[in-house]
């Protein structure tokens, strides 16, 4: 789903002008690149900031444990979406493939979840004040940041001394992991 609900965005809202193999595969890229290596294949710049948006949020989930993808992992946000099911349905515990997620696993998973966005968010917060870069701008880049993905608009270079130190700790922050800072 983290690879094809994107895609099916990217699709229809954002490459427009491409031809339809093109505009496919650019799709699919774009969709798998900001969780693993961050590559880039077309410009992030004339993407709307919705397309920015679901591509920081992307950069945020990150990849698998195991890998060497950064972000808060897939694993987390697995636990975060079993546990808000049971709480729509009523239900007393979180399951997943029939297997109960233990309480301790769904408060880890939720620490990390929040430590993560607050700290893109708030970072995002002072880059943008300090810089003259919108918001979108800033949180693409604390999100790429903290999930060591390594896509960019184009603006860290041009920041100042404060916003890059702070982007530089984010990236030190997304290697160690979540879990390891917890």
């Amino acid at each position: 789903l983290l690879l094809l609900i994107p895609a099916v965005y990217l699709f229809f809202a954002e490459f427009q002008d491409f031809k339809l193999g093109e505009r496919l595969l650019a799709s699919f890229f774009q969709s798998t690149t900001p969780r693993t290596a961050g590559f880039n294949s077309v410009d992030l710049n004339a993407m709307t900031q919705a397309g920015q948006v679901i591509l920081a949020i992307l950069m945020l989930i990150g990849g698998s444990p195991g890998g060497t993808a950064g972000g808060m992992k897939t694993t987390t946000l697995a636990v975060m979406v079993a546990n808000a099911r049971a709480v729509f349905t009523r239900s007393d515990e979180a399951h997943v493939f029939k297997r109960r997620i233990p309480d301790e696993a769904i408060k880890n998973a939720a620490t990390i979840a929040m430590m993560y966005i607050v700290l893109c968010v708030l970072s995002a917060l002072f880059v943008s004040r300090v810089e003259d870069c919108t918001f979108v701008e800033a949180a693409f880049e604390t999100a790429s940041a903290v999930g060591t993905v390594g896509l960019t608009l184009g603006i860290t270079p041009g920041l100042h001394t404060s916003s890059k130190l702070i982007l530089s700790a984010l990236m030190f922050l997304g290697r160690v992991g979540g879990l390891t800072i917890i």
